[in-house]
């Protein structure tokens, strides 16, 4: 019989194990780090005490890893169970006290309902079956793009009236919050923050790098961003594309294609491998065709699965 309990920051190697197993069940090798995981734990907002789970085995093996996780004060709440590949009857234990624990989690900012995302690697047709019996259904699908550096990239073609900042003082900080929460507020799965707890989630993570942040303005004026980090760089030896966003009123000008190949052309300049993004192919903009015509491929697609409870 498996002891459930929730974790501690220590257990992030543990967890990394059953997670990196899963992954190599599925897609055939690991999709994260041991630091992801550590950063997982350190979420702001994730209280490991009520919103975690740990499944061990009677020897001590973890075998389940299990969390809801709310998205600002809204009524979105991130879902994820891991079970090790072979284990039975595990799945059946953790899902109510995740799907419980949703409900409360919107219930504390005074919602009576919830809407649930669980992302499913789109080769497990095991978990995407098992959704399917909790009541979620396929809602959209984020692919993972990358392209690849063999040396150095050339820099785009400066833009008329364009400038550029960079992310280390608080000033532009500020202004890259309110492009990003007003170029993303029509995305999947947006959700509003304040400038603090936008601030705080990034700062939060090890794979923020400041500098990386880019505040483009366009005759004086902010009109897009591209956050990088260096996410993929431990596993992967590239850069990543967190987020890329254009004000609606300026898209249509080339600035989101400038500021993609900006991006490439600074991680080659930092000697990474390559350029890694995510986009949902629903995307209100037309994301998916800006990245391939940039050369980027799909390596990888996540479909995000949603339920209302």
């Amino acid at each position: 019989m498996h002891t459930i309990s929730p974790p501690r920051p220590d257990d992030a190697a543990a967890i990394h194990e059953l997670v990196a197993a899963y992954d190599t069940a599925v897609i055939g090798g690991p999709d994260s780090t041991l630091q992801d995981i550590a950063d997982e734990l350190a979420e702001p907002g994730l209280d490991l005490g009520t919103d975690c789970w740990l499944a061990r085995a009677p020897e001590g093996r973890l075998d389940g890893w299990a969390w809801a996780f709310r998205t600002g004060d809204s009524d979105l709440v991130e879902v994820e169970v891991i079970v090790r590949p072979g284990v039975t009857g595990l799945d059946e234990r953790l899902w109510p006290a995740v799907l419980a624990r949703a409900a409360e989690l919107g219930g504390e900012r005074g919602h009576d309902a919830v809407t649930l995302h669980l992302g499913i690697h789109r080769a497990d047709a095991a978990k995407r079956a098992r959704a399917a019996e909790l009541g979620f259904a396929p809602a959209t699908s984020f692919h993972r793009m990358r392209v690849d550096h063999d040396g150095p990239v050339p820099p785009p073609a400066p833009l008329p009236g364009l400038t550029l900042r960079t992310g280390e003082s608080e000033e532009v900080r500020r202004e890259a919050y309110r492009v990003h929460q007003e170029g993303f507020a029509e995305h999947f799965g947006f959700v509003r923050v304040s400038y603090e707890q936008w601030h705080a989630r990034r700062q939060a993570s090890s794979a923020t790098d400041w500098s990386q942040l880019v505040l483009a303005h366009l005759d004086g004026r902010p009109a897009g961003l591209v956050i990088g980090s260096d996410q993929f760089l431990p596993d992967e030896g590239c850069g990543y594309v967190a987020t890329l966003a254009v004000l609606p009123a300026c898209r249509g000008r080339g600035l989101g294609r400038f500021l993609l190949r900006h991006a490439f052309a600074a991680d080659a300049a930092r000697g990474r491998k390559g350029t890694i993004l995510h986009v949902d192919s629903n995307n209100t903009t037309p994301a998916l065709g800006l990245y391939e015509s940039a050369g980027m491929r799909q390596v990888l697609a996540v479909d995000i699965w949603e339920r209302r409870l």
